[in-house]
């Protein structure tokens, strides 16, 4: 008889003992696509992560030009960049704050507007440091992006909008210091800068209240091309990668001319703690497989040992050694099969929960210095994909077979004589 055929009969036959090794592959099946999961939720949420917190790099130097920046920025390293460029210009129409103190030599400050606005060309505000940390943020409209390159618009600080009545959608005109040069701005957004006015007389572009965000492009146009950046911010994925970008730079830029400093505090605090989830992850797999393989190779021992009287029939009758071995692998296998469609439903059930549970207090956490939305998979995103039961199939298959294998070996040695005289 084939002993496909023989495992089937003796599947049906024995069913308080199948009942048995479905459960332990249930469980063992249900442990090992948990691992999978929480594995494939972490490294997606890490990706994420790298994307939305990343580390930031700050490049300053002689000579960094807006050109420079932007092709360092177009390194594939670079996930967004943002080129500082300041200047101080003119309010025509409105009007700036001025400090209250006395000026030295008795006289009162701001009898007019010139050089009256700190102006700071950008090409991504929330990259810029108060706004990434926290202690500066919008309160109206929204910051400076990439997309703005080549408009005119600007961001003002919400002092300078309330004296003047400006709102978001509203129109200013600044000019260059010493020039004709003037230039129409939309307001797209407001901030709040926490730092209070100083306590002694300060010129008017240095007060907090008095600094506006435009794009880089209307700060060449105003100042004839000739602007130089003072400082690039630029977010990689990991830290790993600074060392690449630092050598991108040293090509641009020359050695020894720039500054390169590496802030990986957010990708430290935030994206390791999820890479140790996938690493228990792992290690919870490892461990469930070997403890399966063993528990199972008990168990299928001890059968081999209950059907020994079988054996002995079967070996006397002249059937091969390794189809017995063959056969009980089979009806190992055959349980191991049903079982991982029984653990993809729990598995299916049960995602959500788990994932909240291990990876949800990481993925609740503010991101400190990514100046945007968190955008993270989640824990919400783990869900079971076919990969993933494919993975499960896989290990469980191998464990039934090294189960059954390793205690099989046993039956290389037994003979039909011996076997047949220990049943009486």
């Amino acid at each position: 008889m084939n002993f496909v055929k023989r495992a089937g009969m003796s599947l049906r036959a024995r069913k308080s003992r199948t009942a048995v090794l479905l459960g332990i592959f249930v469980v063992i099946s249900t442990l090992l696509l948990g691992g999978f999961l929480l594995q494939a939720a972490s490294a997606r949420q890490e990706a994420d992560a790298q994307r939305s917190i990343g580390v930031d790099v700050t490049v300053r130097g002689k000579g960094l030009t807006p050109a420079l920046a932007d092709r360092l920025g177009a390194s594939p390293l670079v996930h967004r960049y943002n080129p500082l460029v300041p200047m101080v210009a003119e309010a025509r129409g409105f009007k700036p704050l001025e400090s209250d103190q006395p000026q030295p030599g008795g006289r009162r400050a701001g009898a007019g507007t010139q050089g009256s606005l700190a102006l700071n060309g950008v090409r991504d505000s929330a990259l810029l440091l108060p706004f990434s940390y926290g202690s500066t943020r919008i309160t109206a409209g929204r910051g400076i992006t990439a997309k703005d390159a080549g408009r005119q618009v600007a961001v003002v600080e919400r002092r300078l909008a309330e004296k003047n009545g400006l709102e978001v959608s509203d129109t200013i005109r600044v000019r260059s210091t010493g020039s004709e040069r003037t230039v129409p701005l939309t307001i797209v957004g407001v901030f709040r800068n926490p730092m209070p006015a100083p306590a002694q007389w300060t010129p008017p572009h240095e007060l907090p209240g008095n600094v506006v965000y435009v794009p880089v492009g209307t700060v060449r146009q105003l100042s004839a091309g000739a602007a130089d950046v003072t400082e690039a911010v630029f977010r990689i994925g990991s830290p790993e990668q600074a060392g690449q970008l630092h050598a991108e730079a040293q090509r641009l830029l020359g050695t020894g001319s720039f500054d390169f400093r590496v802030n990986d505090k957010a990708y430290t605090d935030q994206v390791r703690p999820i890479q140790r989830v996938g690493t228990f992850a792992g290690l919870i797999v490892r461990l469930i497989a070997l403890a399966g393989a063993l528990i199972l190779g008990l168990i299928v021992m001890l059968q081999i040992r209950g059907r020994r009287d079988e054996l002995g029939v079967l070996l006397s009758l002249g059937e091969k050694k390794w189809k017995l071995i063959g056969q009980h692998t089979v009806e190992v296998a055959a349980v191991a099969l049903p079982a991982v469609a029984v653990a993809a439903l729990i598995g299916h059930i049960a995602a959500r929960q788990t994932g909240d549970a291990l990876l949800g207090p990481e993925a609740d956490k503010p991101v400190a210095a990514a100046g945007a939305p968190h955008t993270s998979a989640g824990p919400h995103d783990m869900r079971v994909e076919p990969s993933d039961l494919g993975k499960v199939a896989g290990v469980g298959l191998g464990i039934s077979l090294v189960a059954t294998v390793i205690p099989g070996i046993g039956i290389l040695r037994l003979h039909p004589r011996s076997l047949l005289t220990h049943g009486e």
